[in-house]
């Protein structure tokens, strides 16, 4: 039985000032109240060519590389994955921590394993992240995966070996 899909679009509004918010916590030298699981991504524009931010959650960490996994939680339309795949040199800021790194999309595989690994760790994140993304699940770890799989493309982003030395903590 196909999985029931609505399409939600990415928030405007009083819902984006709302969504917007963290990126003035950053800006305003306050990253580190947003602790670790939220990332501020700086990305550029695929049609103005000037840089674009905003602020996601870390889904998940890569032992050894050092990498972080990123949910487009909006699908393969949100602006930001989009911009990412157009240009995949970005900026990450995570607490104080700021960093230059590559952007590299995950392919669907990737992904379901990423969102199933995901959910069990943050089970009300993910069925808070399924409602407002329109997607019905019963919460199995097979039903994520397959969410991953085929609505929520995941991203992941590692630093750049060259920018640790140069990296700034504001």
């Amino acid at each position: 039985m196909p999985r029931k899909v609505r399409a939600t679009p990415s928030p405007t509004g009083w819902r984006r000032l709302i969504a917007r918010a963290p990126i003035h916590l950053y800006r305003w030298h306050l990253g580190a109240v947003t602790g670790s699981r939220l990332m501020l991504l700086t990305h550029t524009g695929r049609s103005s060519g000037l840089p674009r931010q905003v602020v996601v959650e870390i889904t998940g960490r890569v032992p050894g590389t050092g990498a972080y996994h990123l949910a487009s939680g909006f699908g393969p339309t949100s602006q930001w994955y989009r911009n990412i795949q157009h240009t995949p040199h970005v900026t990450i800021q995570v607490g104080r921590h700021r960093t230059k790194a590559v952007a590299r999309p995950m392919t669907p595989e990737e992904s379901g394993r990423a969102m199933a690994e995901y959910a069990p760790l943050h089970p009300r994140t993910a069925r808070r992240l399924m409602a407002v993304c329109g997607i019905e699940t019963d919460g199995s770890t097979e039903d994520y995966y397959a969410i991953g799989r085929d609505h929520i493309p995941f991203v992941e982003i590692t630093p750049t070996p060259e920018s640790s030395a140069s990296a700034t903590s504001p």
